[in-house]
């Protein structure tokens, strides 16, 4: 499939430009995006939209534009509640929930994150404790996130106090508590992971 692109795009970009394209190829119709008629349905579908930095139509149209890395830095894919409205409301049937996440993965492979929005250090610090634990362990999630983004905010009185409170309600465990069919949980990670996601 060849891509239309804008001329003379700098070689990075053609480089993420093509990596997206293969993401978007893991997914049924996932072409579509192409067909985008700039309607903002999308975005006045999107529950978070208030929130991001870049709407679900401008992501599209900064595409367009030859800005990938621009989009990939900014916060709006890892804001992305995974609702569906957009996909699901879309007049051109674009799977617009399923490109966000060939964003997140084209992302997390080059290593091109937003600056101050470490929402990608939640999401590889969960699907750590899924592929060790076969669930959330919430304590050890807590950790992984404050060690790769903020160290010195484990030391925060506040954090102490809240993980105090956690333990006393028994809502935060010590010990990992792991699942039975653990080789199975492995497997099916494995899998989406051969299979683009993840």
């Amino acid at each position: 499939m060849t891509n239309p692109a804008p001329a003379a795009l700098r070689s990075k970009e053609a480089e993420l430009r093509a990596a997206f394209w293969d993401q978007v190829a893991t997914f049924p119709n996932g072409f579509k995006i192409r067909d985008c008629i700039q309607c903002g349905t999308c975005t006045g579908s999107c529950p978070v939209a208030h929130a991001m930095d870049i709407t679900p139509r401008e992501i599209v149209a900064l595409f367009r534009a030859g800005f990938l890395e621009d989009i990939l830095r900014s916060r709006s894919i890892w804001i992305c509640a995974s609702c569906y409205a957009c996909t699901v409301r879309c007049p051109q049937g674009i799977r617009v929930t399923d490109s966000v996440y060939a964003l997140k993965r084209l992302a997390s492979a080059k290593g091109i994150f937003p600056r101050s929005f470490p929402a990608h250090a939640l999401s590889e610090a969960f699907v750590g404790n899924i592929h060790s634990f076969g669930r959330n362990w919430e304590l050890w999630f807590g950790l992984k996130y404050y060690l790769s983004t903020n160290p010195v905010g484990l030391l925060s009185p506040n954090i102490q106090k809240f993980a105090l409170r956690m333990l006393k309600r028994k809502r935060l465990g010590l010990k990992p508590a792991r699942i039975h069919g653990m080789k199975e949980v492995r497997a099916i990670i494995k899998k989406a992971q051969s299979m683009g996601g993840l």
